[in-house]
């Protein structure tokens, strides 16, 4: 590897701490940082520090938001009787883009993998548990991904919630299993909606 000045070694080496991102992509990014102008600089330093401080978690479903609650919980247009539950905030993109949707979501902030040393603890489901008490909750979409610790959870959620008399659906199998919902186009994440099944 060369050698470059302290400052732009430690930008690359930032850079290639971000997912997806390798040696030569790190590079081209701190050299396009270095050619950029000052305010440019300052306004990608500024965005991903208004990230940091400026974004919690929704108080009630747990998606990303810069108040209180999100833009889907503050929506009186939302359907509130169904929620869909998603591992992660960007599970809930291509849910959206389907515009087929109109309920709730939940956001668990991760998946079942004993593996990894995540079980039920981990996750956000004490809320989810609370939303169905405090609310007319008639349908839970498990929208969970359609891997082995997405199946795990999605099951778990099954047995836990099933007994509550609330009826519990898992989305239909058109991803591909082992990929992401991030990476499902519309089509196939519409037809996985529309025939999502009774667990």
């Amino acid at each position: 590897m060369p050698d470059f000045a302290e400052p732009l070694a430690r930008l690359i080496q930032e850079f290639k701490r971000l997912p997806g991102i390798g040696q030569k992509s790190a590079q081209r990014l701190a050299f396009h940082v270095l050619r950029a102008s000052r305010e440019d600089a300052e306004r990608l330093a500024q965005a991903i520090l208004d990230v940091k401080d400026r974004l919690g978690l929704c108080a009630l479903c747990n998606n990303i938001s810069d108040s209180e609650l999100c833009p889907f919980c503050r929506n009186p247009a939302r359907d509130p009787s169904v929620i869909c539950v998603v591992e992660e905030p960007h599970n809930i993109l291509p849910i959206e883009t389907t515009r087929q949707y109109e309920g709730l979501y939940h956001v668990l902030h991760g998946a079942i993998s004993p593996l990894r040393g995540v079980g039920p603890e981990q996750l956000k489901i004490k809320g989810l548990l609370e939303r169905l008490q405090s609310r007319n909750v008639r349908e839970i979409i498990l929208a969970t991904n359609p891997t082995v610790e997405g199946e795990a959870t999605a099951a778990y959620l099954a047995r836990l919630l099933k007994p509550l008399g609330v009826r519990v659906t898992r989305i239909a199998m058109g991803i591909p299993v082992g990929s992401d919902l991030e990476f499902a186009d519309e089509v196939t994440m519409s037809k996985s909606l529309e025939n999502r099944r009774e667990l």
